[in-house]
Parts: C-alpha cells; sequence; structure tokens
C-alpha cells in the first residue's frame, strides 16, 4: 500500500527580507510565528548575507525573485495557503507571488513597501533617468549609517555599500512591480514608517489605492517613529505585535469556514 501523503497545514508562512539586508532585519518575527504552530521560512536572497558587497555584484532581481519562488513552493510542501510577509523589497518580491500564485497565497504583509524611494534616481523620481549613466560611472554606492545600525551592534542588517550594478536591477524591479499592482487582489495589510529616510510614506497609499483588493481586505498601520529598520527599530514590538494578530486572525477565519 502507498505511504499517505503528508497532511497538509492549513497556513504557512513566508517571510522575505529587503534589498543588501541580511536575515537579522527581519528575524524577531521568526519565533513569534513559530509559535503560532504553522510552518515558518525565511530565505535568504541571492547575493545577500555574505562577508563582502561583492556578492551582489551581477546580481539581478530574476535571482532574488527565484529564491523567493522556491521558498514558496517549498513551503507549498507544507501548507495549502502561505501567508507573505515581505519587508522593503521583500514587498515588491510579495507582490509578485502573489500575481503568480493566486489560488496558494492567501494574503500579504508588506511592510515599507518599496514602491517609491527617497533617492532621486529611484523610478518616479525627478533623477531616475540618470541611474543607468551614474552607474556606469560609479561602481560602487555606500549606504548610510544610522541610529538603529548603532542601537544594533554586533548584529549586521545590512551591507555598508552596495554595487551600483545592482541597485539598477532592484529599480527594475519596482518598475515591474508597480506595473502588476492592479493584478493584486489578496488581502494585504500594510505597515509603514511616517518618518523613515529610504522609502517614502506615499508608497503605502499607493499600493492600497492601486491593488485590486476589496476595501474592506486592505489596511495600513502607520508607526511613528521607526527608521527602515522596522524589526530592529523603537517600535519592533508593535510591529511585530500587529503582524501576530494579523496571521492569528487569518487562521481564526479560515477555521470559522470550515
Amino acid at each position: 500500500m502507498a505511504e499517505q501523503s503528508k497532511r497538509l497545514t492549513p497556513f504557512g508562512v513566508l517571510i522575505i527580507h529587503g534589498f543588501t539586508a541580511t536575515l537579522d532585519s527581519v528575524n524577531a518575527l521568526y519565533m513569534p510565528l513559530k509559535e503560532l504552530g504553522i510552518p515558518v521560512r525565511m530565505p535568504l536572497l541571492a547575493g545577500h548575507g555574505a562577508s563582502s558587497p561583492e556578492a551582489l555584484r551581477g546580481v539581478t532581481w530574476e535571482a532574488w525573485m527565484l529564491d523567493a519562488d522556491q521558498a514558496f513552493h517549498a513551503l507549498c510542501q507544507e501548507a495549502e495557503r502561505v501567508i507573505v510577509i515581505g519587508h522593503s523589497m521583500g514587498a515588491l518580491l510579495a507582490l509578485n507571488l502573489a500575481v503568480r500564485h493566486p489560488i496558494q497565497v492567501d494574503s500579504l504583509v508588506l511592510v515599507a513597501p518599496a514602491l517609491k524611494l527617497v533617492s532621486l534616481l529611484a523610478p518616479g523620481r525627478p533623477l531616475h533617468f540618470a541611474a543607468p549613466l551614474v552607474s556606469r560611472i560609479i561602481k560602487k554606492w555606500e549606504l548610510k549609517r544610522d541610529e538603529v545600525d548603532m542601537r544594533n551592534e554586533g548584529r549586521t542588517l545590512h551591507y555598508p555599500w552596495v554595487p551600483t550594478d545592482a541597485i539598477v536591477s532592484f529599480f527594475e524591479l519596482i518598475e515591474k512591480s508597480v506595473l502588476l499592482l492592479g493584478k493584486v487582489n489578496v488581502p494585504v495589510f500594510v505597515l509603514h514608517n511616517r518618518r523613515e529616510s529610504t522609502v517614502l510614506p506615499e508608497s503605502a497609499t499607493i499600493l492600497c489605492d492601486s491593488i485590486a483588493t476589496e476595501p474592506s481586505e486592505k489596511s495600513i498601520l502607520w508607526l511613528e517613529q521607526s527608521e527602515h529598520q522596522t524589526f530592529c527599530d523603537c517600535e519592533r514590538e508593535k510591529a511585530v505585535s500587529a503582524i501576530v494578530d494579523y496571521v492569528s486572525g487569518r487562521i481564526a477565519r479560515k477555521s470559522l469556514a470550515v
């Protein structure tokens, strides 16, 4: 008699970190979500988490998308539906997964979704036309060190610099993700920081105004004091608690529907 296939859990959670970041930047979510009794996966994207940012040179958004997709499919071997949590660039990958896999993706939690950046060279900003030229002249882009980095001494939250060709590919991902927004129709919970200096706060409203999700199934929670590294900053407990509550609510809705 053939061995019975493994019983799937109703839900799993996929956590996707941001551009230049490490798993330390989102690790605060891992155990609180595991304690809900569901499988949780947290992939390290190509070129990230290495001893040198040189690992990102030549790496494109397609490689990050492939890593997210593979982690998603692996999680689908354990869970019927997946709640995808993405931070910054990870939120863009989450949006792409929702369009690619509308049946398996239950909902999205998007934290500081990187649709519109503070950088004037980014898509939708005044100097974006110059980004290709800048990338040919400048091969290494220094990243700012802020108070969050100083408060998290001993942990590496992101690279200190980044190859500019990787930045250009990140910009391509932003442009492609913006074009997909109207195809996203799963429930979405957005967390955004009003005062951060990496992703413009209007990204959250652009997102909610553009996706096809029913109004009752999309919401924004604003954090008032955090910088970009939401899960390592002063409001991390509030952010983690809000996400755990949201995931618990999705699980509860499924239980009531059965």
